[in-house]
């Protein structure tokens, strides 16, 4: 009873408001679907032993939102340990997520998507008290008893819902582990590869070690000491000058990916990029003479190279150099891209963060992507090796670990 009078206060307001239009009754009824608009946040999960990740779509319902915040609380001792497309925290059992600066405007009957990783110790309960700018939501999938214990303050019958939607609850965490294999986050990649069945210190099986035109100081083998997960990683030595490249590459058939192909690559190096041109992965073009698609670094900052015109992504001007950023050095970073062959279009993530300099949109922009393309791009690629190459001064040691490739972003 005294939950029940506690809680109406807001209404009697309403119907105040709006007594010389309508009657009590009607106020009653439909005062809480005014304060609550119909916005939904779906929240997906995948769950192994220990960790999980989970895709949470947002969508605002009748009303375009310029920005949005959405919060929720884990029942268990789940903990975010990063997230992509939204800066998300944590506080307690409740995570906060905030759009980043392109993703921030969703039109009315649209949704924006972001993800979480995390860990937890036991299994806990689904999350619960979805919001989308402090309005209380109807969260869906694994959280569908959101919307009961914020909708019950109108009248009795909602009180009963919960103990009918609560048993799917705790469904979902015995089911999901099974459908997502370890290593973390990369469930349905054709390939994904933490390197943690390998036995010996030269990489072998999914992986042989090249040095495709000339063979010198550089060495690739299986590290023990430095893994971003588990306990082994590709440790590179990375020497300078062009004959010291050496490269890993993958012995997966990674034709099933089609044009569109996602990767997320963790990696660790320890000096910062020179002002040379150096690459640290590269891909076989099949369209463009077997000629590699490179990701490496000039000009103190992450860039993209063709090898068959040695156009750069960005252009090499300040001005472009400035749009790409310089990948972090002693710790993992997460690097994302992805390639549409059909469309010609690349995109980078660095962090979960998209770099604006390492986008090639279709439209040239100068400073950008303009160099790009000065001729039609069209990739088919082929393979993924990880290493070093430099085509002048500049050496680095680098680790690569949780590495995964497939035809939708894996995120980090």
């Amino acid at each position: 009873m005294t939950i029940l009078r506690a809680r109406p206060a807001p209404l009697v307001a309403a119907v105040a408001a709006l007594a010389a239009v309508t009657a009590a009754g009607t106020a009653l009824l439909t005062g809480p679907a005014a304060a609550a608009p119909g916005c939904r946040v779906d929240y997906t999960p995948n769950q192994w032993p220990g960790g999980f990740t989970a895709n949470i779509k947002v969508s605002p319902g009748d009303t375009a939102v310029s920005g949005w915040t959405v919060t929720w609380t884990y029942a268990g001792d789940e903990r975010v340990t990063n997230g992509w497309n939204a800066t998300v925290s944590q506080s307690g059992s409740t995570v906060t997520a905030r759009n980043m600066s392109y993703n921030g405007s969703i039109p009315a009957g649209g949704s924006a998507e972001f993800g979480v990783q995390g860990t937890y110790g036991t299994a806990g309960g689904a999350p619960t008290g979805f919001s989308l700018n402090g309005v209380p939501c109807n969260g869906a999938g694994p959280g569908p008893t959101t919307p009961p214990t914020t909708a019950p303050p109108t009248t009795a019958p909602p009180t009963t819902a919960p103990p009918t939607s609560a048993p799917p609850t705790t469904a979902p965490p015995t089911t999901a582990p099974p459908t997502t294999p370890p290593p973390s986050g990369c469930a349905g990649a054709v390939l994904c590869d933490g390197f943690e069945n390998q036995t010996g210190s030269t990489p072998s099986g999914d992986w042989s070690v090249v040095s495709p035109d000339c063979s010198g100081a550089g060495t690739a083998t299986v590290d023990t000491s430095t893994a971003h997960s588990g306990s082994r990683a590709i440790r590179i030595n990375g020497a300078a000058g062009y004959c010291n490249h050496v490269f890993v590459r993958t012995t997966k058939n990674l034709s099933g990916l089609g044009g569109v192909r996602y990767a997320r690559i963790w990696v660790r190096h320890t000096t910062a990029q020179p002002t040379d041109h150096t690459t640290m992965i590269t891909m076989s073009d099949a369209a463009d003479g077997n000629r590699d698609l490179r990701l490496g670094g000039q000009n103190g900052a992450l860039q993209w190279n063709r090898a068959s015109d040695d156009a750069t992504l960005p252009e090499q001007s300040p001005a472009g150099v400035a749009q790409s950023v310089p990948l972090p050095t002693n710790r993992w970073a997460c690097l994302e891209f992805m390639v549409d062959g059909s469309a010609g279009q690349l995109r980078t993530w660095l962090d979960g963060v998209a770099v604006t300099g390492l986008t090639a949109d279709g439209v040239p922009t100068h400073d950008i992507d303009g160099q790009w393309y000065n001729r039609t791009w069209r990739p088919q690629l082929t393979d993924l090796k990880l290493g070093w190459e430099s085509y002048g001064g500049g050496a680095d040691t680098l680790w690569y670990d949780d590495v995964a490739m497939g035809s939708t972003r894996i995120g980090c």
